[in-house]
């Protein structure tokens, strides 16, 4: 088993039950490398035990209306993802820097009542899929939307090198849709519905659309007005 696999695998006494990170306008998605600065005491100590444990984290998403709520229990979106920590750093000031490496689609199904200082949850556990009656049409499909994509790409170095390894991987169409759907800066409601649809095939066509000028909207959608979500690659999100 490859380096890449073992840290995208479940343990295989994983029972569906993941502790929460909800943050407002966050979407995570599998194969895609979550920076997060850890600040807030229960989210201290759900890293806390974390690292004693699995390194598992299911990163939620905050459903609107939240402000009022946030230090209690505010509604969460119904699809989630699962993340493993790879790499933690901890800061003079009792902070922490993490990298959370995206591994498997969840549905939220219920809640955990627990004494913890955080939530926790019962998930289902999502698997992509993929149509082998459209096999022959998802090499095209792929580079479709990778000519969409290298539209939004900014002209440094770094971010072109990281475009041209994407390019010229073979990963699958699923992993590939999810990189960049995590990358552009598109609604957080467009996220999250592709977050939701497990047909890889029907995500990839959700996403070349959303990267693609309305005819009605002019460049309302095109790469001046989409932004890259916080560059590319991105820097931490604060909890």
């Amino acid at each position: 088993m490859s380096d890449i696999e073992s840290l995208t695998r479940l343990p295989d006494h994983f029972d569906g039950t993941v502790r929460l990170f909800p943050l407002p306008g966050v979407v995570s998605f599998p194969h895609v490398m979550q920076p997060l600065h850890i600040f807030e005491p229960r989210y201290c100590d759900l890293l806390t035990d974390t690292l004693a444990a699995d390194r598992l984290i299911a990163m939620a998403t905050l459903a609107s209306g939240w402000e009022p709520d946030y230090e209690g229990r505010p509604a969460l979106e119904e699809y989630a993802c699962i993340g493993r920590i790879v790499s933690h750093t901890p800061t003079d000031d009792e902070r922490h820097n993490i990298l959370l490496l995206g591994i498997r689609r969840v549905r939220i199904l219920q809640e955990v009542v627990t004494n913890q200082t955080y939530r926790m949850a019962k998930v289902e556990v999502l698997d992509d899929v993929y149509s082998p009656q459209l096999a022959p049409e998802r090499p095209l499909l792929k580079r479709l939307l990778l000519e969409e994509f290298r539209k939004y790409i900014p002209e440094s170095a770094l971010a072109q090198e990281n475009f041209s390894q994407l390019l010229d991987s073979q990963m699958p169409l699923g992993i590939v849709s999810d990189i960049i759907a995590y990358t552009v800066g598109i609604p957080v409601a467009r996220k999250l519905q592709l977050l939701a649809e497990l047909d890889v095939d029907q995500r990839a066509k959700m996403l070349i659309a959303a990267l693609s000028p309305s005819p009605k909207q002019g460049d309302a959608c095109g790469p001046e007005n989409t932004s890259l979500s916080s560059g590319f690659p991105p820097p931490f999100s604060r909890n």
